[in-house]
């Protein structure tokens, strides 16, 4: 099959684009960097370099395409330390600009990356920008069949706490305890979304992606002790501490807010509710697993 890439070859579109390649398909890889080819040809897929601002290039580049996998990648809309930048108004222009491309283009065949919490509109932070893409995804023609994918919380997202550790042997959140919450490794997304693009397509239908299920207080006991830090905490602050840091770091007011709602989510469970009513099978990279890599980089760093 013809297959087109949007997100360029990061923590999941590298992965996807080699199995695909691998299987015997003709993967076309969309990369706002031009520096970024190389790499894309090496694994073997054909790149096109271009922006999901432009919507005639995304319709050109689709043209001819089987399926076509979209994805928001945010490196593209602007820094989340940026007060200026207007994050709900660029995922409606990217939103829109994918179903501009699609219907222009032909393609019946849709994949989009979205998020746990799309399901709603309410209480989910700033994952409320995934609602709204699928959305404006869903206005495109009942030809047009869509799968939405829904990746749970990103194991890698832990690698954001490694200063913290380091410094006061702590992971700071909002919540914690012994709650068991859902995580998901990148290449179990990758290997997902490849299955998914060799069954049927029917209508719109939405999978939850997750790999293994650990609790705040666990995470903190198994990366402990991959890191050689036996005494390593996962610590719960007040929401309005954790908001003012962010600020005062200078975090786009928006998305400070968004993460502390969605940890409050997190934190009472409701952001996982519709996840646990499909009972999706979980993927083959266990947290254990995850630890041995987070441990190599943190003895790197």
């Amino acid at each position: 099959m013809n297959i087109v890439i949007t997100g360029s070859i990061g923590h999941i579109g590298k992965p996807l684009t080699a199995i695909l390649v691998q299987k015997g398909h003709h993967v076309t890889v969309i990369t706002s960097k031009a520096e970024r080819i190389p790499a894309i040809e090496a694994l073997g897929a054909k790149a096109a370099a271009g922006t999901f601002f432009d919507a005639d290039f995304l319709a050109n580049t689709f043209n001819g395409a089987d399926i076509v996998y979209l994805m928001e990648a945010w490196e593209g809309i602007g820094s989340i330390f940026d007060n200026n930048v207007d994050f709900i108004a660029a995922f409606e222009t990217i939103g829109n600009n994918y179903r501009t491309a699609v219907e222009r283009s032909g393609v019946k065949k849709v994949i989009h990356l979205s998020s746990i919490g799309a399901h709603t509109d309410q209480g989910t932070g700033s994952l409320y920008l995934h609602h709204k893409v699928e959305c404006i995804l869903s206005q495109l023609p009942g030809d047009v069949a869509i799968k939405f994918m829904r990746p749970v919380g990103f194991y890698s997202n832990l690698f954001r706490n490694l200063d913290s550790i380091k410094k006061q042997q702590a992971i700071i959140s909002t919540y914690g305890g012994d709650r068991k919450e859902p995580w998901v490794a990148a290449e179990d997304i990758a290997e997902a979304i490849a299955e998914e693009m060799e069954l049927p397509f029917a209508g719109r239908t939405v999978r939850y992606l997750a790999s293994d299920e650990v609790s705040p207080n666990e995470v903190a006991g198994i990366l402990g002790e991959a890191i050689g830090v036996p005494g390593l905490q996962w610590k719960v602050i007040p929401q309005a501490q954790m908001l003012d840091g962010m600020l005062n770091a200078g975090m786009n007011e928006w998305i400070a807010k968004g993460f502390v709602d969605m940890q409050t989510a997190q934190g009472s469970g409701s952001l996982y509710e519709d996840m646990y009513r499909s009972k999706p099978q979980f993927g083959k990279t266990k947290f254990r697993d995850f630890a041995r890599e987070f441990a190599k980089v943190y003895h790197q760093k």
